[in-house]
């Protein structure tokens, strides 16, 4: 079986939209899909590059595209006016949620709350009424992620993508192939047709 390894982090809206595409994804190739949760602003610092929303014609630019790709892929999308977000609690509950078996119910109520029904993912009780909302139990999740092996992991994600050429999100790997971008998926889907 084809592998797909999806590199990413809740903080970036293109992200999202290569999320909602996994499932049509794996069901037309046969692919396993493997969520990779790294720390997009530790991976921006490890490569100098810099999000697009801080030049303003390419944000300008942007904001239409994922609107356009959101209406090809038929998906909700909103974007969150409390952007930017500090996804780091939000990338280790995700690292906590793979070590428990339950990182699918968990990176879709994330991603629900960041670009469907945009909520301050900055403020922790919000984050605590999504959590509890979705079905997990809040104050179990920040213990978590205060837990050395948590932020190890997820700190070993992020080196793991950066020396792979990962440069933003989202990034997909088939076998060594790199891939950057939601906008890619075509060739992704080519690359685990082979």
């Amino acid at each position: 079986m084809k592998r797909l390894e999806f590199f990413f982090d809740f903080g970036s809206p293109t992200t999202y939209l290569a999320h909602t595409q996994m499932p049509v994804l794996a069901r037309r190739t046969g692919a396993e899909i493997v969520y990779r949760p790294m720390l997009l602003g530790g991976v921006f610092k490890a490569t100098g590059n810099q999000s697009p929303a801080v030049i303003p014609a390419k944000s300008k630019w942007m904001g239409r595209d994922m609107q356009a790709f959101a209406r090809r892929y038929g998906v909700p999308f909103k974007y969150n006016p409390n952007f930017p977000i500090n996804t780091m609690m939000l990338m280790r509950g995700a690292v906590a949620m793979e070590k428990e078996g339950r990182l699918a119910p968990y990176v879709d109520a994330i991603f629900h709350a960041m670009w469907v029904e945009p909520q301050n993912m900055n403020d922790p009780q919000v984050i605590g009424g999504v959590l509890a909302k979705a079905g997990f139990e809040p104050k179990a999740m920040l213990a978590a992620i205060e837990d050395q092996s948590v932020k190890d992991g997820l700190r070993a994600n992020t080196e793991e993508a950066v020396s792979r050429g990962v440069f933003g999100a989202p990034t997909f790997f088939v076998g060594e192939k790199m891939f950057f971008g939601q906008d890619r998926l075509d060739f992704v889907e080519e690359a685990l047709r082979q």
